[in-house]
């Protein structure tokens, strides 16, 4: 499964204005449930992941975060993009004492551990790219993202 097969303009917010990482993921977790991706249990499977488990990956110019939790909150498999009109704090994946301002919140809904790998390369591989990730964060609409996610060939 690929990247482009999974988010839909339905689950995309573009320069989104909220004050911390709580705020984003109420309004993912809104899309994908009001969307029928998820069950109600999502929201919390997300807070309480991310306390344990933080998801801000430091890049450089455009840091990301990548909020997920078990397969058993999910209904159907999807990713919910947000971009974020200014960056908000997540906590290091690779070192939970430290900030990352973030730019970009990928939220994944997988309903398969097996998919989660998969997916996780795609994504780190899309993350790899600043030229993309400047191109996201610069559109005006969900089906731009789309367009340069499928261009992307992910």
């Amino acid at each position: 499964m690929k990247i482009s097969e999974l988010i839909n303009e339905e689950l995309l917010v573009t320069n989104l204005e909220v004050n911390d990482q709580w705020d984003v993921f109420k309004v993912l977790f809104e899309k994908l449930f009001k969307n029928g991706y998820v069950k109600e249990t999502f929201l919390e499977g997300i807070i309480n992941r991310e306390k344990s488990y933080p998801t801000g990956l430091l890049l450089g110019k455009n840091n990301v975060a990548i909020p997920h939790t078990d397969a058993e909150h999910v209904l159907k498999p999807a990713i919910a993009l947000a971009t974020l009109a200014r960056p908000v704090i997540f906590r290091n994946m690779a070192n939970p004492q430290e900030e990352v301002p973030v730019k970009i919140v990928f939220m994944l809904a997988l309903n398969s551990p097996h998919s989660q790998v998969e997916m996780l390369q795609q994504l780190v591989s899309l993350f790899q790219n600043d030229d993309i990730l400047n191109q996201i964060l610069n559109v005006k609409g969900g089906d731009e993202v789309i367009e340069i996610i499928k261009n992307a060939a992910l």
